[in-house]
């Protein structure tokens, strides 16, 4: 996996909506396709997506192998305080990213 890209708002305001984007490089093998030498390449996908804010999760998926390679993921949720959040992906092989991110308040 790669390192993941994320976006907020530049100017959130307490008690906006605000949209969360995430992006995360990963080949997100299915387990159907096979190799030049025909065997099968093991599943290998994000299969969990956690968004947590101040220790709390916000968001949350579960991802199946009809998701396409290098998964996007977005968001909204309300603003009730500054804070920091946590995004993790974890993969079939048990690979976890963790990436965390402050909200700005103006």
């Amino acid at each position: 996996m790669n390192k993941p890209r994320i976006r907020l708002p530049d100017n959130a305001r307490l008690g906006d909506i605000i949209e969360v984007k995430t992006l995360i490089g990963h080949v997100m093998e299915t387990g159907l396709r096979r190799d030049a030498d025909g065997k099968i390449v093991p599943r290998n996908i994000v299969h969990a997506f956690i968004a947590t804010f101040n220790g709390r999760v916000v968001f949350e998926a579960d991802l199946l192998p009809g998701i396409s390679a290098n998964p996007y993921i977005a968001f909204h949720m309300r603003v009730t305080t500054p804070g920091e959040f946590e995004f993790t992906w974890i993969d079939d092989t048990g690979n976890k990213i963790v990436e965390k991110t402050p909200l700005l308040l103006v």
